[in-house]
């Protein structure tokens, strides 16, 4: 196949950051989605609609006008999240989800939460008013190896979850194992989950060939080869359950090169080719639009997109950065060749 046209898809898992870095890659991801949701771990996270709606407004001012694209906000859930918050948050009309960071987990988590129990009441205002819980699904202690978090969460605190709250609506985000996908596809109805392009291309080698190979660390970190093989099984299934979340991270190159370098990697320069590289890889180009344009908006209850977008098989090259502020970022795949080029958009 040498060209694809499919549904405009949408980004279910994005970071964005602020102010000028804002500005810097908006673009990228408004140019290929038709929406996406936001990710609240600013410095001082979103924690209230206030400050959801104001981000919004930053997102939208720092869009090129070019592009029809929608944000979507999620609220950063805290030990101290009221039910009237969650219920206004649901009334907003833009905020999508409410998510959890276990405090210390990830890039700005400090403020989240540190104790599962502490939030049942949010929870519960969630289950009664229909608002998804999205969780970054990863303990903390540092008894646990990092390779282990994310199944140790499902046991320690994901099923509790979803057991005291069976009509919640949970998407368990960036799944990086075998566990974590045998989880999904064991679980209630309204469970489901996202899958980063960087977790279906690559395994944990990636981070150490030749050397530590900071712009491949992100958090859950990279796993084993039978956890990116159980990914691309259910990413490329028929399984609705299963959708796609970039979780592109944008970090400055000098917080990334440096001796504690931040967890993320930033892919939405690409990200619409680099999955559907994944998929020719798997041999399922035909399910890449399921994956990318119909389960996640299925999922959330909003409509399908109606305009088009087309992907040709032309290798290109990224570049080895692209401004980010007033500094540079590393792009996912720096330098090296992307098999397939995202050319154009068409209307319905």
């Amino acid at each position: 196949m040498s060209s694809l046209t499919i549904t405009r898809p949408d980004d279910w898992h994005l970071h964005l950051r602020d102010d000028a870095q804002l500005e810097s890659v908006v673009p990228f991801t408004a140019r290929q989605f038709a929406r996406a949701i936001v990710m609240p771990n600013l410095k001082p996270p979103v924690t209230t609609v206030a400050l959801a709606r104001a981000y919004r407004e930053r997102i939208v001012r720092a869009t090129p006008p070019r592009y029809t694209f929608e944000p979507l906000l999620t609220l950063y859930l805290t030990d101290t999240t009221s039910a009237a918050e969650v219920q206004s948050a649901r009334a907003s009309g833009f905020i999508a989800g409410v998510k959890l960071y276990p405090a210390g987990a990830t890039t700005h988590s400090d403020a989240g939460v540190t104790s599962i129990d502490k939030v049942f009441p949010a929870l519960a205002a969630m289950e009664e008013c229909g608002m998804v819980l999205q969780v970054h699904g990863e303990v903390t202690e540092s008894d646990v190896d990092v390779f282990d978090r994310e199944k140790v969460f499902i046991d320690r605190v994901l099923r509790k979850i979803t057991e005291k709250f069976p009509r919640l609506k949970v998407v368990f985000e960036h799944v990086t194992t075998r566990e974590a996908v045998q989880f999904v596809m064991s679980s209630r109805a309204g469970v489901a989950a996202t899958i980063t392009p960087q977790h279906l291309l690559l395994n944990r080698n990636a981070i150490f060939q030749g050397g530590i190979r900071p712009h491949n660390y992100c958090l859950p970190v990279l796993k084993r080869e039978h956890d990116r093989e159980a990914l691309i099984d259910a990413a490329t299934s028929e399984d609705v359950r299963f959708f796609l979340g970039t979780d592109s991270a944008p970090h400055a190159k000098g917080a990334k090169e440096t001796a504690c370098g931040c967890a993320g990697i930033f892919s939405a320069h690409a990200a619409i080719e680099l999955y559907a590289e994944s998929f020719e890889r798997a041999g399922r180009l035909d399910r890449l639009q399921a994956f990318a344009s119909e389960r996640g908006a299925d999922f959330y209850g909003l409509p399908r997109n109606r305009t088009k977008i087309t992907l040709v098989r032309d290798a290109w090259t990224p570049p080895l950065s692209y401004p980010f502020g007033d500094s540079e970022i590393v792009p996912f795949r720096a330098g090296e060749p992307v098999a397939w080029r995202m050319i154009e958009e068409q209307r319905a």
